[in-house]
């Protein structure tokens, strides 16, 4: 029975010919330009995590802290929410480093009358911490301290690369969606323009008494087929401009945001495309044979 069923709907999809092609291609568009925007968002939000790991919070100190204080400090921020470690920095391993940086003109540094650089604490945030609401909370909270004189954070650029992925977020669903929507019309019409080709043979099968999901069920299978077929090709496209662009797009990629190699969707991902795609066509299919109920 399954395999008469299968048959029937591939047959049906071959009568419903240039427009079941143009619902397979719509269908292919809609699924490409979601996984396009999916598949920069993923590698936008990689990029995201990875600078999060390395942001760095600065507390610069009114004064050196005495010894005997140093300890209690350090507790204090510590058990802030959203601290995952706290460093002390003196003032003299503050010169250092700047001397270091200098390199070759380190001599300016040594002909200072005395050490301008503050002492400080490098704060290195959490998860929490580290997300644009968190890091907020955790400066002002910072910055609230009576040893602070300054707080320094670089996580503006953060929340702007935030902002961004949920962006290319929208516009990827909304793409898709409007796009979908017109795979599932087409979908629509091709199947229910097999409907009228096959309208004396469905007759036919209702007189001999033909159970009605045996008339029903292949145009239901010819529209999954066609949603299925679209992702598959959607998938492959999205295969070849990732082989073809990436290695052009990975240079850039690594300067601007830090990322050694561009990834492709997960495995997951690819599964939830290929359901995607024999869902549209599953629902174009339902919505035609809803048009014609006996």
């Amino acid at each position: 029975m399954l395999g008469f069923l299968f048959g029937e709907a591939l047959r049906d999809l071959r009568r419903a010919g240039r427009v079941a092609i143009a619902a397979i291609l719509l269908t292919t568009l809609s699924l490409a330009a979601l996984g396009g925007f999916w598949l920069v968002s993923t590698n936008v939000g990689q990029a995201a995590a990875r600078w999060r790991d390395r942001v760095r919070i600065i507390v610069y100190l009114k004064r050196e802290v005495p010894s005997a204080e140093l300890s209690a400090l350090l507790e204090r921020v510590q058990a802030m929410a959203g601290v995952a470690s706290v460093r002390y920095v003196s003032k003299t391993e503050a010169l250092g480093t700047l001397k270091q940086v200098l390199g070759k003109d380190a001599s300016v540094a040594e002909q200072l009358p005395s050490n301008p650089l503050p002492a400080s604490l490098e704060i290195t945030p959490n998860a929490h911490g580290a997300m644009p609401d968190g890091a907020r909370a955790l400066i002002a909270q910072l910055a609230a301290q009576p040893e602070a004189e300054e707080v320094a954070g670089g996580i503006d650029w953060i929340e702007r690369l935030a902002r961004g992925q949920r962006l290319l977020q929208i516009i990827g669903l909304g793409v898709g969606a409007v796009l979908a929507l017109a795979a599932i019309l087409t979908v629509t019409t091709a199947t229910t323009l097999v409907l009228h080709l096959r309208r004396q043979e469905v007759e036919i099968m209702r007189l001999v008494g033909a159970p009605e999901f045996v008339v029903r069920l292949p145009l239901l299978l010819q529209g999954m087929l066609q949603g299925l077929v679209g992702a598959v090709i959607a998938i492959w496209v999205l295969i070849a401009v990732y082989t073809i662009a990436s290695p052009h797009l990975e240079p850039l990629v690594s300067q601007t945001l830090g990322l050694e190699r561009l990834t492709f969707l997960k495995t997951e991902t690819v599964l939830a495309l290929m359901c995607a795609g024999t869902m549209l066509g599953a629902f174009g299919g339902w919505l035609a044979r809803g048009r014609a109920q006996p």
